[in-house]
């Protein structure tokens, strides 16, 4: 006889002082992860998940709409203050951050940790259309 097993998505947690933003921002889509301290994920919105669809995805007010849920979530888990991680070259960095600044967490450190390269891999090369 089998067992029955309950699957939960995702994991409540409740009480956490302390959290870590990062923001993915790539050319296409931005996605924001938010973690506790020891680097446990809380949640994840991006900016497909909140309805946008296509080349909306890549826009400043798709990042926008995706940050303001991601400060939602971390209000009401009962985080205080975050440190944010900025990953990417994506248009939605700036409205990101932007967005996070004017919510009610406080914000200790803003880190830009983008890979730039020191003349490594030759870049593709120009679209021919």
């Amino acid at each position: 006889m089998m067992k029955r097993i309950t699957v939960t998505r995702g994991i409540k947690r409740k009480g956490v002082p302390k959290g870590v933003i990062h923001i993915r921002a790539s050319l296409n889509n931005t996605i924001v992860t938010t973690a506790d301290a020891k680097g446990r994920v809380v949640s994840r919105v991006s900016a497909g998940a909140c309805g946008f669809r296509g080349a909306k995805k890549s826009t400043v007010f798709a990042a926008q709409t995706a940050a303001d849920s991601a400060i939602r979530t971390l209000i009401g888990q009962g985080v205080e203050r975050a440190e944010v991680v900025i990953t990417g070259p994506g248009p939605g960095r700036d409205a990101a951050s932007r967005a996070l600044c004017g919510g009610d967490l406080i914000l200790g450190l803003i880190r830009d940790v983008t890979p730039m390269p020191h003349n490594g891999c030759r870049p593709p090369g120009k679209r021919h259309v």
